[in-house]
């Protein structure tokens, strides 16, 4: 069996660090998947999906926020500003954050404000997307 070492960290916390098999991660040009002995390379994140494999055959899936996707000599560190599985995730404040950011858009403030408020509905329509896999 090939893993390599995956450390997934985020703003508050260090969400997980162990071997693993195999990595999908969002980034700017979709999903993108990862396995052992890798080319180095470095990748932006986006708000999505991230799944992997730990080598006892559990998968792990959540709800990432963006960040930096860094590989190097087998070693895969991903930096996020926020990681939740489904079970963390509480709909109605998700919901609500939406709502609150698709407003934001309406307002047309000011070209920051319009971008931060389309990262923030992205990230939670994710967790929101997340969530309703959880519940199947």
């Amino acid at each position: 069996m090939n893993v390599f070492m995956l450390h997934i960290l985020a703003a508050e916390r260090n969400f997980y660090e162990g071997e693993c098999e195999s990595l999908i991660v969002p980034i700017t040009d979709g999903q993108y998947g990862i396995q052992a002995n890798h080319k180095n390379m470095v990748a932006a994140i986006v708000p999505g999906i991230l799944e992997f494999s730990k080598p006892e055959g559990e998968r792990v899936t959540a709800a990432v926020s963006q960040g930096i996707l860094i590989v190097a000599d087998n070693d895969v560190r991903l930096l996020v500003d926020t990681i939740e599985t489904p079970d963390e995730i509480d709909e109605n404040r998700a919901r609500a954050a939406a709502d609150a950011a698709k407003e934001a858009i309406l307002q047309k403030k000011s070209i920051q404000e319009y971008k931060t408020a389309q990262m923030r509905i992205a990230r939670e329509m994710n967790r929101l997307k997340l969530k309703g896999k959880g519940n199947q």
